[in-house]
């Protein structure tokens, strides 16, 4: 199952999403209400390797998430996953893709989940509020991308 989501056309180059994420430290609470923490673990650099902690709120629970990124492709690529070989088996992948159209570029998130049709349908309301999140991050991704 992939959770995907698509932001609005962003008046900005691909390069100043990867500025954005180069600078989670500064940017993750300014981007979302729900976030709560955000540190490098190691080296803070945008690069295929380096891992990060986060917390965020979903659906009014605390996630907790330790991730490496796994691939980068400027100017239209971020991808990372879990540290743990454990919930990396269930959410192999999250990605972030950078697209030109006209008037700018759009984002497209992408959460990778392996979890059946009855695990989706038990989880339904916790599914919809990530897409939820999803979707606002790429309201607010907009605004602080437009605002610089």
């Amino acid at each position: 199952m992939i959770l995907s989501s698509v932001s609005p056309v962003i008046r900005a180059d691909p390069e100043q999403v990867f500025s954005f994420f180069a600078e989670m430290q500064s940017n993750y609470l300014r981007w979302h209400p729900d976030h709560v923490c955000f540190r490098w673990l190691g080296k803070q650099q945008l690069a295929t390797g380096s891992r990060f902690y986060f917390e965020e709120r979903i659906n009014g629970k605390l996630l907790r998430k330790s991730v490496v990124f796994t691939a980068i492709d400027r100017p239209a690529r971020l991808e990372f996953a879990p540290t743990s070989r454990l919930f990396r088996f269930f959410l192999p992948r999250i990605t972030f893709l950078i697209a030109r159209v006209e008037g700018g570029i759009v984002v497209t998130q992408e959460i990778v989940l392996r979890i059946g049709p009855l695990a989706a349908w038990l989880h339904r309301r916790e599914l919809d509020a990530v897409r939820a999140h999803m979707r606002e991050e790429g309201e607010r991704l907009k605004r602080l991308l437009e605002a610089a």
